[in-house]
């Protein structure tokens, strides 16, 4: 018999952010997130709580833990889209259709008590979080970024009747033809100059930061709003967000566009993949994680694409070249191997087309799941 029962004590949130690490110990291809961050969730003062009310859920059976789920009222999302959904999120379970239909039925409950009509995910607290779930590409290593599942769950999530409503692809980039970087190169300063553009510069990441965080924010909340899954940026996640920044970004990894009125019209920003310095230590900071975290951050061998954004008025101009020319430096910097582009919608042309100008693989693909509830 299964049994489902909410998450409040200590120890109970303790089991909620331990059961993963347990499940995937052994598996190689599961990368955990940082478990001192992960913890934050259950803070009063989590930044996600002037905007969500939220809900965590244990499965047990025989005194054992099976599975667990968490649901999240984001009603920033729900005003903008003028929706009445919960987005459920951090669904981990073994392969046992009882223990997901009792995980799903306590986030039904939530959402019904609470006057929803909907359920969706796994999304969570904001596109900032890992979202999506795997249904292609089980045999590759997961990014930091990006949450890793088995492949049963698919059908666990459709058993309780749950459709797909997205998918997202991710692909591998590898470096272009020497001649084709070179065109790309070409075609770049010849968008700057038509467009009188310019690549701001900045004498480290601090000045970057003071320089050009405004703008980004500005531009991020217009050139993201019609995406899926997306809320407006908020005081409380540009702290967040900019703090994460100056932890891991590489000046070498990040352009940002201006035009002739110093404002932000075009930016790129990419990490060093740390997925493998996070795998020994399951997602704990200890000494020895440290050390391999900052060997990543300063020799990668692979980068993480993370924010790709563009100002409306510009994105017929040919300025993602711009962007290109500069990943091509990227991907051909001592010991890079490739790029790792994370969650692309399938019905993102601009950026999927993008992609065509470099040697290409797509390697997975994530979904969103939706449920109208009766």
């Amino acid at each position: 018999m299964v049994t489902v029962k909410e998450v409040k004590t200590k120890a109970e949130q303790k089991a909620f952010l331990e059961f993963p690490l347990r499940m995937y110990r052994d598996n190689p291809n599961f990368v955990p997130p940082l478990y001192g961050d992960e913890k934050k969730i259950f803070d009063d003062d989590f930044v996600y709580n002037d905007t969500c009310e939220t809900g965590y859920w244990l499965a047990y059976r025989d005194g054992a833990v099976v599975g667990r789920i968490s649901a999240i009222l984001q009603k920033a999302a729900n005003e903008k889209n003028h929706e009445k959904r919960i987005r459920f999120n951090r669904f981990d379970a073994i392969d046992d259709p009882e223990v997901a239909k009792a995980l799903f039925d306590a986030v039904e409950q939530f959402a019904r008590r609470r006057g929803m009509n909907a359920v969706c995910g796994p999304l969570g607290f904001s596109d900032l979080e890992r979202e999506g779930l795997l249904v292609e590409g089980f045999d590759q290593l997961s990014t930091f970024e990006e949450q890793y599942n088995a492949d049963y769950y698919g059908r666990l999530i459709e058993g309780c009747g749950y459709e797909k409503e997205v998918d997202w692809l991710e692909s591998k980039l590898y470096a272009p033809a020497p001649e084709t970087a070179e065109k790309l190169k070409k075609l770049s300063k010849q968008v700057l100059q038509k467009y009188r553009l310019r690549i701001g510069e900045a004498k480290n990441v601090n000045d970057f930061i003071n320089r050009y965080q405004e703008g980004l924010f500005d531009l991020l909340d217009v050139a993201y709003e019609g995406l899926y899954g997306t809320v407006p940026f908020t005081p409380g996640m540009k702290k967040m967000m900019i703090d994460n920044f100056r932890l891991i970004i590489d000046l070498k990894h990040v352009v940002c566009i201006l035009n002739e009125q110093d404002k932000v019209v075009c930016f790129g920003v990419s990490f060093p993949s740390i997925a493998k310095a996070v795998q020994k230590s399951n997602g704990h900071l200890t000494p020895a994680a440290l050390v391999r975290l900052l060997r990543a951050i300063k020799h990668p061998k692979v980068i993480d694409l993370g924010l790709i954004a563009v100002a409306p008025e510009y994105v017929n101009t040919g300025i993602p070249a711009v962007i290109a020319a500069a990943m091509c430096d990227m991907l051909t910097e001592d010991g890079v191997e490739y790029a790792e582009t994370n969650l692309n919608l399938e019905d993102n042309m601009q950026i999927r087309n993008l992609w065509k100008r470099f040697n290409a693989v797509q390697h997975k693909r994530r979904r969103s799941y939706l449920k109208q509830l009766d």
